[in-house]
């Protein structure tokens, strides 16, 4: 479906469907899988003590471990369904993946909306889908810290399942030398989770800041699909 649903109201609102409910669904079941992920993966780089009694009456570790594994294939996978929405979805499912690099007036709109975040410009833009700012900055550091979060995991991951599982072959054998060292790649995919910590803070900022500031709404949109406008500036999507 590549159309776009417009109603409007008599008390100057307008409503436009921009994400489609796997989208909805996709993006929700992300913040789980990140919150477990996070919480998980810092108990996993920093222990707790030594809980009392017989070791063979805890599995505290073990159990930890594997939540962060389940939440980390779920994660996996839902990504792999994001790629495939992005190709028969509608055009919003699709900006994550293709910002319009070659677009000078798409670009015009990234630096109408720095000056907008940074209180110099004093009346925002309107857009169905994510505004042009926000594009750039999930592309390359959700996206793609994604990915990399993903590749190395995989890699700590099949240290563990041993050589000639698809986990090691595909991703151990190349990704540890590429590093150094396992030590490296455990460092750098610790540090991979705080790089996508800064970006949540920024994203939910942004989201809170943009339902308040700019008349258009963020929060709700990603629960029922539906951008709402409350006036009737025009919608600048340049793509």
């Amino acid at each position: 479906m590549n159309t776009e649903t417009i109603t409007t109201s008599p008390h100057n609102q307008s409503a436009v469907y921009v994400y489609e409910a796997p989208m909805r669904i996709w993006h929700w079941v992300n913040v789980l899988c990140f919150l477990v992920l996070a919480i998980t993966g810092w108990f996993i780089a920093s222990p707790l003590p030594s809980l009392p009694g017989e070791a063979s009456d805890h599995f505290l570790m073990g159990y930890i471990r594997f939540a962060h594994f389940a939440a980390a294939y779920i994660f996996i996978i839902g990504f792999v369904f994001r790629i495939y929405w992005a190709f028969v979805g509608n055009r919003h499912s699709s900006e994550l993946f293709a910002p319009p690099f070659t677009n000078k007036a798409w670009w015009g709109g990234v630096w109408h909306e720095i000056k907008w975040y940074a209180f110099i410009a004093k009346e925002p833009r309107k857009y169905t889908g994510h505004n042009p700012l926000a594009t750039l900055v999930m592309h390359f550091m959700l996206l793609w810290g994604m990915v990399f979060m993903m590749v190395t995991g995989l890699a700590l991951y099949g240290e563990g399942t041993g050589m000639g599982t698809w986990q090691y072959d595909l991703f151990s054998s190349w990704v540890i030398p590429l590093f150094g060292q396992s030590q490296d790649v455990h460092t750098w995919h610790h540090l991979g989770l705080w790089y996508l910590v800064c970006f949540a803070i920024i994203h939910i900022y942004v989201a809170v800041r943009e339902d308040i500031m700019s008349r258009q709404s963020l929060i709700s949109t990603m629960i029922s699909g539906w951008r709402m406008f409350k006036d009737h500036r025009e919608v600048d999507d340049h793509h």
